[in-house]
């Protein structure tokens, strides 16, 4: 009677330390659901202008994408219902996360944003590209940094935001939206279209006569983000689901299943 005795006391004891978990975890899990997303909803900003991280399928009026499926997987993790907000340009992503519109949003990392937005590291690498005519005398990046060069470049991009910075001599022209910078570059005395790889290549299939320059300008470092203000702990469960998507392969099986090429995983 004693052995069975102690062994009922000892499972006993086992069911409530495992109880007790399960509510620690649970509470643990509500309370950075409410730091992460304060309205009971998590609001996820969905830039369309990058068709690598997200764009519109005729199929659902819904949009679709790695930045999509992050979302849906982070709101399931928080067990939030989900709120997509699309918009066409990284911008307005920006003003709505870093305004508190929305609670996550998907970015490049700059430092310019840095100011209103917490970075998770990031998850993919994206490569930035010159276009030009085919007649153009441009062979190389390197000569595109020159004295009466006009480079046109999406408003608020972060191919604006970094050739502000490195770009000395050539002029910046911005055009509305990243998508729009291939039909602005076509409609004026423009030398230069700076961009997504993907986009430009996808642009060169609709237009006649232009033609990529080799290589690339700037790796873009491609995270998620919430407003600076975020707590500690929402910050590190941000980051700690990233590192968890990469490293369960979620990333990259999102890409595959969306057939989006040219986008590495981030280290």
């Amino acid at each position: 009677m004693p052995k069975i005795f102690t062994l009922k006391r000892l499972l006993t004891g086992l069911c409530l330390i495992t109880l007790h978990s399960a509510l620690a975890w649970a509470q643990s899990t509500a309370e950075i659901a409410q730091q992460i997303a304060p309205t009971g909803v998590l609001r996820a900003v969905i830039n369309l202008g990058n068709p690598i991280l997200a764009r519109k399928e005729a199929s659902s009026p819904e949009p679709a994408g790695v930045s999509v499926d992050l979302s849906h997987e982070l709101a399931e993790a928080l067990k939030l219902p989900l709120r997509l907000m699309p918009v066409i340009s990284a911008a307005q992503s920006v003003q709505a996360v870093t305004h508190g519109q929305a609670d996550i949003g998907f970015f490049a990392i700059d430092p310019v944003r840095g100011q209103g937005i917490a970075f998770t590291p990031p998850y993919i690498l994206i490569e930035g590209s010159y276009l030009v005519r085919k007649e153009a005398p441009l062979t190389d990046n390197s000569q595109v940094d020159q004295t009466g060069q006009r480079v046109v470049v999406g408003q608020g991009s972060a191919y604006d935001l970094f050739l502000t910075r490195e770009l000395k001599n050539a002029e910046l022209v911005r055009a509305p939206t990243s998508p729009q910078v291939v039909p602005f570059f076509l409609s004026g005395p423009y030398d230069v279209a700076a961009g997504v790889k993907q986009q430009l290549e996808s642009d060169m299939q609709k237009y006649d006569h232009l033609r990529l320059l080799p290589g690339r300008f700037m790796v873009i470092e491609q995270a998620m983000g919430q407003p600076s203000g975020a707590s500690p702990a929402a910050r590190k469960f941000l980051a700690d689901f990233v590192a968890r998507m990469k490293s369960e392969r979620f990333v990259q099986q999102s890409l595959l299943r969306h057939r989006i090429e040219g986008a590495s995983i981030a280290p």
